[in-house]
């Protein structure tokens, strides 16, 4: 927490302090005056900045806030950098005052979470080109430490990378997309010491343990070898959108300044990326926007010729790919909103030479699929739940995986090798740890490997959890997920939290949560909205909730709120929302359109101000996701983003209980737009609710990084919560 008093409350002391009663020594009003101005709400500055677009007007007081990265980062903040600063300091110095109350419950909710969580640990191993790799955890320690064994799980353990030596010196660092190159010797890694999702690659030599000399700034983090073990491709971003947007060659040994550019997207809708095949065979740029794919190819032999198109690019036309022997297999929405598979061979792959293998079906969205020398592995999603589903490539006999609940979470792991008949898969609830089983295709025995232990014991009897549908307005059933303590009366005096995000597609699945537990046993039920935007019910459900339909995503959430409330499950005066980044977006727009259903919300890193970031093609995810929200050039789009769009429907009326989060240093929703939201709303509403914000001044959209220093946010949300129910132990 930042409690640092800025200027501006310097001189509220000495006015405060010139017409102070005289009965007081002049040393007992500093003290009281200093204590009162930390107490007082920050209230920014307005200093409209007047926007037109399509003949209409808007004015935003409060545009000044936006820094560039180069102030930012400014070891001399000029005026204007310190100004904005200040003011989140004093958001964050107002946030501790008001919560001051709840440091030791904060401290005890914080203690009791990382307790639950193994402080020794390792993740179960995976064989990989004739070595096993895996994750340890060790006590004390904030980062990982990367490992593996050769040939044997009794073999001499060799240490690739200890994040934690690496990551001493920096607030915030992040290892990721750790390569080993094909003979094994050579490590590729990515770094970001800022958290803006900017990494630099690095090379390590395993024989000797030496990092070798280049590095390879501003990528994405992600990359690829080539089979001769000394030419790494990788991806490179724009300086200024952050937009992924060349594909590089890099020869070991070389200059990076001499790195060869084998690949340009200049359609700055798609996201770019560069991998290597699980067969080896290939190396595999894609393309990626909303609503259109697009794959390059190349013999990972030959690391020098140029890459080949896979199939030419159109519009609404989504598929994913990968090899097998002589063809590759093709996930595609062509002609199929819910996805099938076809195969295609691999010296002929255009469209035109596509045979269907698994048809499409209305009522199951087939996500995914992984490819073994004698099976055929398919990830499927219907009514809200996930199957696995195997397939013999010889005989073509198919069984599904039996996993004996309702509402759970199934998914494939990490499963490398590719002559192999076990198969590595995830399973969680919302009542069971996550667990990883090793499942025999051909004999259907299915082995734990390990469940996530939750140190001090866990009794998933002494929990509940239920799959309830609401009925939505427009007669759409939306599925809840919900957990709670055994014994819960349903007598609407419980308090609840309504999580949700309900963008992109991305289906919010039942996990289970040592965390969560903090609130479970103290009175909360937990519940999860499966709102249209995403794709629990399907790639229909997903299209019902974006671009014109996005006002789907908000009402469905507040009529599973109304639903909860109803069913007795809760009230208003105990019922909490909560969600981030897009999910803020939700919660900007359902306390504009229902804030009395509400009595405290969380609106992590949130997307609000949706109208002028769109507008702004310079801030990182806008280009790409003209197909998600609309491109607010075109008038019909700019009109009903305008709509819904929270900073700019902020209006006169009561709020609930609010705590926003962001970070200074985010790449995604940048901090600028929670501020800006949050002095509007300070500005705007009636009622003398909580209005709080915690700016991470040293992190970005995932928050703080190590294992264990971001629970520290985690205990302030719980405590924010529980406070507001009286709950304060």
């Amino acid at each position: 927490m930042f409690r640092t008093i800025p200027y501006y409350f310097v001189i509220l002391i000495f006015s405060l302090t010139l017409n102070a009663c005289n009965q007081m020594s002049k040393e007992k009003e500093i003290e009281t005056t200093v204590q009162d101005a930390v107490v007082k709400a920050p209230i920014a500055e307005k200093k409209d900045s007047v926007i037109v677009t399509h003949g209409h007007t808007r004015v935003d007081p409060y545009f000044w806030m936006r820094l560039t990265d180069e102030q930012k980062n400014a070891k001399n903040p000029d005026a204007q950098t310190q100004k904005v600063l200040d003011y989140l300091n004093a958001e964050n110095a107002y946030l501790t005052s008001k919560m001051q109350h709840t440091e030791a419950f904060q401290e005890k909710l914080y203690t009791e979470i990382v307790d639950r969580i193994k402080k020794d640990d390792t993740s179960v191993p995976y064989f990989k080109n004739g070595y096993w790799y895996y994750t340890k955890y060790e006590k004390g320690q904030e980062y990982a430490i990367h490992c593996r064994k050769k040939g044997n799980l009794e073999a001499k353990e060799e240490i690739m990378l200890n994040v934690n030596e690496l990551a001493e010196g920096h607030s915030y660092y992040a290892a990721t997309g750790l390569r080993v190159s094909p003979d094994n010797k050579i490590l590729a890694f990515s770094e970001d010491v800022v958290s803006r999702r900017i990494y630099t690659v690095r090379f390590k030599n395993l024989e000797t343990g030496e990092f070798l000399p280049e590095r390879i700034q501003n990528t994405d983090g992600s990359g690829a070898w080539a089979n001769d073990n000394k030419t790494y491709f990788y991806t490179t971003k724009n300086e200024v959108s952050l937009l992924s947007e060349k594909i590089l060659r890099h020869r070991l040994g070389d200059d990076v300044a001499n790195d060869f550019i084998v690949y340009f997207e200049r359609d700055p809708s798609f996201y770019i990326g560069v991998y290597r095949s699980k067969s080896g065979k290939y190396i595999i740029i894609y393309n990626k926007s909303t609503i259109s794919s697009d794959f390059h190819i190349l013999n990972a032999d030959r690391p020098e010729d140029a890459f080949e198109q896979f199939a030419t690019r159109e519009p609404h036309h989504e598929y994913n790919i990968d090899h097998f022997e002589d063809k590759f297999y093709v996930v595609t929405n062509w002609k199929a909103q819910n996805f099938r598979l076809m195969e295609t061979p691999a010296n002929a792959t255009s469209r035109e030479n596509w045979k269907e293998i698994i048809p499409h079906r209305k009522d199951v969205l087939l996500e995914d699929i992984e490819v073994f020398k004698n099976y055929l592995v398919v990830s499927e999603r219907g009514n809200a739940t996930t199957s696995i589903n195997i397939i013999d490539q010889k005989t073509q006999q198919q069984h599904s995986i039996d996993f004996g609940e309702d509402a759970y979470v199934a998914y494939v792991g990490n499963n490398p090798e590719f002559d192999t008949e076990k198969l590595r898969f995830g399973y969680s609830s919302l009542t069971t740890p996550s667990s990883v089983y090793d499942y025999n295709m051909g004999t259907k025995d299915k082995e734990l490997k390990k469940q996530t232990e939750v140190v001090g014991g866990h009794d998933p009897n002494q929990y509940v959890t239920q799959r309830l549908f609401a009925n939505a307005r427009d007669g759409k059933k939306i599925p809840i997920s919900i957990v709670y303590k055994k014994g819960m009366k349903l007598d609407g005096k419980n308090p609840l939290l309504l999580y949700a995000y309900g963008s992109y597609g991305s289906s919010m699945d039942p996990w289970f949560s040592s965390t969560r537990l903090s609130l479970l046993d103290r009175g909360f039920a937990w519940a999860i909205a499966h709102i249209r935007g995403g794709e629990e019910m399907g790639r229909e459900w997903y299209e019902d909730g974006k671009m014109f339909n996005k006002i789907n995503t908000f009402n469905d959430y507040i009529d599973c709120a109304k639903y909860l409330i109803d069913e007795k499950y809760t009230a208003n005066d105990h019922l909490y929302a909560m969600g981030g980044s897009a999910g803020g977006l939700l919660m900007g727009a359902v306390v504009n359109m229902a804030p009395e259903l509400f009595n405290g919300v969380i609106a992590a890193v949130p997307f609000v101000d949706v109208v002028s970031t769109m507008l702004d093609e310079t801030i990182p995810l806008t280009t790409n996701e003209f197909d998600e929200w609309g491109n607010p050039k075109n008038k019909d789009s700019y009109d009903y983003m305008l709509s819904y769009s929270p900073y700019d429907q902020v209006k006169a009326q009561n709020y609930p209980n609010m705590l926003i989060t962001t970070g200074l240093f985010d790449s995604q929703v940048q901090y600028w737009e929670p501020a800006k939201w949050i002095a509007k709303l300070r500005d705007q509403k009636t009622d003398q609710n909580l209005l709080m914000m915690h700016t991470n001044m040293e992190a970005g959209h995932g928050g703080a990084s190590g294992r264990f220093k971001r629970f520290k946010e985690t205990a302030l949300e719980y405590a924010f919560l529980l406070d507001l129910e009286g709950i304060n132990q």
